[in-house]
Parts: structure tokens; sequence; C-alpha cells
């Protein structure tokens, strides 16, 4: 458009000209916007080329010789004779070589197209950009001071586990990273602290025995990262990672609290494990590039778990550079836990969903940090609040209220409190109520402290429901549910003068019922796959204690100068750290365990009803949640340690899993390192893969029977007994042979087949469970009936 500028204005000038000779003005623009296009190619993008390994000619004798090799044929074959290029090789920013095959460099479009022709390459994938999923917990899982350390006891050398966190950095002066108590680091670590702005060979310790950033496939993007604003070094200033990697594996910290709120010992799921901080996230956002380089470097350098909560949306399997990267990981035996995103409680709103990877949805526990609004007509509201400054409001005294919004379907900018529209004049020594959306909750209390409010509350929507979540505010303000928020903003339109004050009640435990699905946790089902039930558990990712950057305040604003050791957030991004760190604990006492067999001992041993003996409930409804909100249910990290059975996948199984897949023999290349991995189809559909949940999808007419195999290992007592009960459904009959399951060892493995015939199409999916128990053990696996036709 600048470009054409001095076009537009001749035309603008020169009026009579141009009304006897439009169609050559016309012709003219026409021409010259062709010779631009052909004139200012597009600039190089980042792309991540997937190479088959096994295909590299033997005249190279390194992986790395010929995807040089192979980037510089093209480069040649795409420019003009005319054109002279720099060395190729200088595109490329990263070599793949552990958990995935191939490179990232800087191409044209032209250049991308080429090369997905080439012979080797599986796939040419366009950069990615992923978001972030933004002490009471140990004690909630049941996982005090007294059950880590036995878990942790004997033998610490024997089964050293570190835990790799992909985030923000880390501040390595949080208490929560000491390493007292800790052996010499694990003599087969081959990882390093990485020196840079801040962050220098003392900052790493026991605790944190690694260190690395990641940022070409960002500045190859972006631009050079501004240091004056970011550590271009492993030190978090975001304080995201440090609040992840804290909650995977912090060491205990008496006394710990934000502003008095959430007083105790913070602690993480694993507090004897050693941390791997991988720096993949900066301002502009975390780039599919140094994401999948820090998971392979990650894996080379041997950590055994990888926390990662970040996310960028689905696609096919083989085009999932994070899926493909996190089942070579599992293939070494590394167990990955990813967030399942914050997209609730819309439906099929999961990211991750790749059945070698750990999906984890949030819960709520039972702490909360109640704050009351007392309207002038003397009704009281209860929502929450971590508000703790000099501006408190007088608890006896009343307070206008005002609320900008109208009743008109689309929402007032004002009424949402953005930044910009409060008028002073209207707002001044007023309480304001601001709608929640668009902009970040404490921006909307900063908007009006500029505006001269004395106050706000934070009325959810009905998205939102009747879930809470705490916030750092920078003025007295609290948040309450969607049905208050009614009554409160009905009461400030239809009284003269409305008034209202807000009181702080602090930190309260044993709130019922809990846990809660968090209605911002992703859903599923999950829409690749309708057999691999998503998400696979629930875990504490609802106003979250754990350590916290020094670089940034507790709201994250900049206008926010407190700062504060530990902070409170909520996410998916807090509950998938939690998983982590029990992967961790379960990995310790059981080293020889396969990722697989971790993750069905978290999810066969999960619970599905809340501390009121009710079904778990979701908190964007009130209503009982589903398989499809909460999947297995909500992890009891002490059961998982002891399962008694478990269902176990191999890397060759999940291949078989992916033959299922309709995918071509160069995309199963994604997956296969070597050359004799091929399909053997011994899964007639995808349900036969051994996953832990059951997921049965009808699509025949008018009846269908729809069989699926399952193999349990037993880790529990050698010689035992099991049973099996099943859920009845209204829509089709189960029937499992054997019925009876006689185990004579451990580690023996024993197959059973369940028939499910329809009676009745179904209007929705139906929910149940499978459940094998010994009189010790209750081994229990959800089941989905789903019908996808026509009824």
């Amino acid at each position: 458009p600048l470009t054409l500028s001095p076009q537009l204005h001749l035309q603008t000038t020169m009026g009579s000209l141009r009304e006897r000779c439009s169609w050559l003005w016309v012709l003219l623009a026409i021409t010259q916007i062709c010779t631009l296009c052909v004139a200012t190619p597009n600039p190089p993008k980042t792309y991540i080329v997937h190479m088959a390994k096994a295909q590299m000619p033997s005249k190279f004798t390194h992986h790395h010789d010929w995807y040089a090799s192979t980037l510089k044929s093209v480069v040649a074959s795409t420019k003009l004779e005319s054109q002279t290029e720099p060395d190729p090789t200088k595109k490329i920013i990263y070599n793949y070589g552990t958990t995935f095959h191939g490179f990232a460099a800087q191409l044209s479009e032209d250049e991308a197209e080429q090369l997905e022709s080439i012979p080797g390459v599986i796939s040419v994938l366009p950069e990615t950009i992923y978001e972030l999923h933004t002490t009471r917990s140990p004690q909630f899982l049941g996982i005090g001071p007294e059950v880590a350390e036995n878990i942790w006891s004997s033998a610490l050398s024997d089964h050293d586990v570190i835990a790799g966190v992909l985030d923000t950095g880390i501040w390595p002066e949080s208490p929560s990273f000491n390493d007292k108590g800790l052996g010499p680091v694990p003599a087969r670590w081959k990882g390093t602290c990485e020196l840079g702005h801040g962050f220098t060979a003392k900052n790493c310790n026991r605790k944190i025995i690694g260190a690395r950033m990641f940022y070409k496939g960002y500045e190859a993007a972006a631009g050079t990262l501004n240091e004056t604003t970011e550590f271009k070094s492993p030190r978090d200033q975001d304080g995201h990672g440090t609040h992840t990697a804290a909650t995977v594996a912090g060491s205990a910290v008496p006394d710990a609290n934000l502003f008095g709120y959430a007083s105790g010992t913070a602690r993480g799921m694993a507090p004897r494990a050693r941390i791997a901080a991988y720096k993949v996230c900066w301002t502009g956002g975390c780039f599919s590039s140094d994401i999948l380089a820090a998971v392979d470097r990650a894996v080379a350098d041997g950590v055994d778990v990888l926390s990662i909560s970040l996310g960028g949306g689905v696609s096919s399997y083989y085009r999932d550079s994070l899926s493909v990267a996190a089942f070579g990981a599992m293939e070494m035996g590394v167990f990955v836990a990813c967030s399942a995103g914050n997209g609730g409680p819309d439906p099929v709103s999961l990211t991750n969903v790749s059945p070698w990877i750990t999906t984890v949805g949030a819960s709520t526990m039972d702490r909360d940090f109640p704050a009351t609004v007392k309207l002038g007509n003397g009704m009281n509201f209860t929502g929450v609040s971590l508000y703790k400054g000099r501006d408190n409001l007088t608890p006896r005294k009343q307070y206008d209220v005002v609320y900008m919004g109208g009743n008109a379907s689309f929402p007032d900018p004002r009424s949402l409190c953005l930044e910009g529209t409060l008028d002073p004049h209207a707002v001044a020594g007023k309480i304001v109520i601001c709608d929640r959306g668009i902009s970040p909750r404490v921006q909307k209390g900063q908007v009006v402290k500029d505006a001269g409010g004395v106050g706000m509350i934070l009325a959810n929507s009905a998205a939102n429901g009747e879930e809470l979540v705490a916030d750092s505010h920078l003025l007295p303000a609290l948040a309450v549910g969607d049905t208050a928020g009614k009554a409160i903003k009905q009461y400030s339109k239809t009284v003269t003068r409305p008034t209202a004050t807000i009181a702080f009640e602090g930190t309260k435990v044993g709130i019922k019922p809990s846990p809660v699905v968090a209605a911002f946790s992703s859903r599923g089902p999950n829409f690749l796959t309708l057999e691999i039930l998503k998400p696979d558990v629930i875990a504490p990712g609802v106003n979250i204690l754990a350590a916290w950057s020094g670089n940034v305040g507790p709201s994250s604003l900049s206008t926010d100068r407190r700062r504060v050791h530990f902070n409170i957030l909520s996410g998916t991004s807090m509950s998938c750290p939690h998983v982590g760190g029990v992967a961790a604990l379960i990995k310790a006492t059981h080293p020889d365990w396969s990722p697989a067999a971790i993750k069905s001992a978290l999810m066969t041993t999960a619970y599905v009803h809340d501390n009121t003996f009710q079904p778990l409930k979701d908190a964007s409804t009130g209503e009982p949640s589903t398989p499809y909100d909460h999947g297995a249910g909500h992890i009891h990290p002490v059961r998982a340690v002891n399962p008694g059975l478990v269902y176990d996948i191999s890397p060759d199984d999940y291949f078989e899993f992916l033959c299922t897949q309709k995918l071509t023999s160069i995309q199963l290349k994604a997956f296969s390192k070597t050359k004799n991995r091929t399909c053997k189809h011994k899964f007639a559909s995808p349900g036969d893969l051994n996953y832990p949940a059951i997921s049965v999808v009808f699509q025949e007419r008018p009846a269908s029977v729809v069989t699926q195999h399952r193999t349990v290992t037993n880790v529990g007592t050698p010689v035992s007994t099991y049973s099996v009960k099943v859920t009845p459904f209204k829509g089709a009959t189960v029937a499992v042979e054997p019925s009876v399951l006689h185990f004579t060892k451990q580690n023996q493995r024993l197959s059973y087949k369940i028939t499910f015939k329809a009676k009745r199409g179904q209007s929705a999916p139906e929910f149940g469970a499978l459940t094998w128990s010994d009189g010790t053990h209750s081994v229990r696996s959800t089941v989905s009936l789903t019908w996808v036709v026509p009824l």
C-alpha cells in the first residue's frame, strides 16, 4: 500500500483524466501491482523439515551432512543463473537428531515446496507459535512430607529422577530450588548449565542440574532479542517457568505465602527430584523449532520426565512436530506430560491429544480465598480475591457502585473495563463492576484505578459460570460468579444510588465440593481419533501457590512494582507439572516402568467423586462432569504408586495404532527410525490400542458389534485373582471374556476382550467404567460409547 500511494494520490488529483480514461488507470494499476508482486518476494520463514533417517544415502557419514546437501540442492534449483546465494547451510538454525530427525531452516515458499518432493523428506512444516497454558496441593493429593520421604527413602542413587521443564526458564535464587539434602548430580546426566545474561555457573546446584535456552527460531521470526527487556539466558523474566518447575520438584519451603494467603510449606510433587530447565518461551511466544530443539536436547541430556505446559492447536499426528518429538521421547523411556489447554468449556478444545502424551486437564482444590461484597440493600455475595494493599475499603462504609454496561446483546467495551474506556467523571471514588473477558482480569482493575475508581467487582460471564479464579489485584477487588454478577448488575441498574463495600476473609480450607473441573480446562472429545479418550486425567490447576520470578510482580503487569517469592496462578499450565511430578515419584519407585505403565497407573487409580461423595462437577455448569471433561478422573498419587495392574504399551504398539490412522508410508516414517518398522496390521481398529481407557464408536446401522482387546500386567501381589465389573449401558450390552483373571507371578501378562453389541442408538455419548478388582486394588478403565451415525 505504501508503494502504491503516489499512484493513488495521482488518481485523486487528476479526476477529469481519470473519468475519461478509467479503464486505462485500472490496467496501469493492475500492471504495477503485478510488477510489485514479482519484484518483492515474500521474506523467508522458518520451516521444520522432517527427514526419514533410514533413507540417508550411504555416501553420507552423518545425517547433518545429508541435511546440508539436501538443502543445497533445493536452494540451487530455485535460484536463477544470474543470482548468487550465500552458503545455504547458513539457513539452518537447528539440526535435530535424538527424538526427531531433521532440521529447521529459513526458507522461501518455493524452497519449502521443492523440499517436499525430495526423497527422504517426510514433511515440511511451517513454524508454529505455541502459547503458555497459564502448597496445599501435595496435602490435597495425599503426598505430604511423610509419604514423599517414604517413596524417596532408601537407595536414592539407584533411582534418582530428573524432571525436564520446557517453559520460560527458571529463577535460581528461589528457596524452592535449594539443594539441601541432595546427593551428587547423577553420573548419567549429560546436560549442562548454559551461561548468559544474569545467569552464571553458580546458579546451578544439585537441584537445578541443567539450564538451557533456545531462541534461534524466535529470533528468525521476530528479530534479535531485546536484552534490555529480556534475559538472553535460562533466567526467567516471566515467572511462569519458575512456577511450573517448583510445582514439579520444588524443595520444601516453610512459611511460604502470597501476601499472607495460602500460608504453609510449599513443596513440589517430587521434592527430591532434580530439575533441568529448558527456556523456550520469550516475550513474543514459544516457537515450535525452539521447542523441538529443547525436547531433542532434553532427552539426549538424560531426563526421565518432561513437563510441557504449552499448546499450539491440533493437527494430524505426523504434522504435529511436538507429537513426533514426544513419540521419540517415549521410545527412549521418557514420560511426557502436556497441558490440555485453557479453551474450556467449549467442546473439542483440547491440544496435545497424541496417545503417547499424557494430556492433563485442570481442577480446583479444597482451598479458597473468600471475599464478600455487601450491597446497600443488605444482600451479600461471596467471591474470591488475593488483594493485599494499603488502599483498603472501610467495611462499615458504603461506596457508590457503577456499571457502565447496558442491555445490548453485544458487550459494551466500558462494561469490560478495557483500557481507555472508563470516564473518570463517572467512576471516580466508586466501586466499578467489570465484566470478565477480552483483557486480563487484573488489568481491568488497573484501568479502574487509573480512572479514579476505589474498587472493582469482576463478574463472570455465562461461559465462566460459577468458577472463581483468585487474583492479586492492584486495588480492592473480588471476582464473583455469573449468578452473583447478574444480581449485582441488576441492583446497580434498578436503584437510584447503588452502594456496596468489599471485605477480604483470608484463606479457608476444607471447601466443598472439591475437586471441581475448572471451567477453563479444555474439553474432549479427541476429534483426531474418537477411540482415544482425552483428556487423560485432571489435576490441581486453580489457585496454585509456587515459586515466582524476582523480575516481575505477581500480576505480571508492567505497572505492578510488587515483588514476591511465591505467586498463586491458575491454568492447565499448573495442573500439568503436578502430573509430571507425580510421574517422577512413580518412576523413583518403579525405575523400570515404561511411560505407558506410569500413565496407566495414573489413569486407572484416578477418582471420579468429590469430597461430598458425589460425582465430579463441572464449574461451568454446576452439573456432573463427563470423561470428555475429566478424562479418567482426578489423580490419586498414593494409589498410583501401587496400582495392581497396568496397561503397558510398547513403541511398536503405538506405531501399529498409527497404522490405523490412514497415513501414507512416507507419513508413517515420521515415527519410524529403522527400515524394518512396517505395519503388521495387528489392530483391527484404533480401539485395540492397549489404552487404559476404552472408547467405543458405533458406525453401522441398524446394529453393530464392536470388539476391543486389552492386556494387563500384574505389578501387584504375585498370586492374585481379579474379577471384572462393568457399568450397564442403555444403548449396548457388554460382555468381557474372561471375566476372571488368575495371576501366578509378578509381571505376568493376561489378556481379555470386551464385546459391545449395540441395542439402540443414543443421541448423546454414554459413559461408564470397567473395573478389575482383587479385593485390594481397583483398576478402573473409563468407558465411552459414541454413535456417529444418524439415529
